[in-house]
């Protein structure tokens, strides 16, 4: 896939789980509304990526870590919103476990 379609898949996927419109996400993200719904069309189908600064906002809206929004695969997507959803301890144990794997 390529680094466009791979954000906008993302994108989509976020905005899904959060039950927002196009429209709803642009406006919570600090997009003008009168492009809003046509933006996030542009950056759920590939058409165009936003520059870094509107990825955070996005993510920020949707409440999901920014990398999230450009993890190639679905086991580094999954793995970076389980991280960003532990507890600290949970982080810690995982690590841990990771660490010991590695070695």
């Amino acid at each position: 896939m390529t680094p466009s379609s791979v954000f906008g898949l993302r994108l989509r996927q976020a905005r899904e789980l959060a039950a927002l419109t196009q429209e709803a996400l642009a406006v919570r993200a600090g997009i003008d509304e009168f492009t809003a719904s046509a933006r996030i069309s542009q950056y759920e189908t590939g058409k165009h990526v936003p520059r870094y600064e509107i990825a955070c906002r996005l993510a920020d809206a949707l409440k999901v870590p920014v990398a999230f929004l450009y993890a190639n695969d679905d086991g580094t997507a999954e793995l970076v919103l389980r991280w960003q959803r532990a507890s600290a301890s949970s982080r810690r144990e995982a690590l841990a476990v990771l660490s010991a794997g590695a070695a």
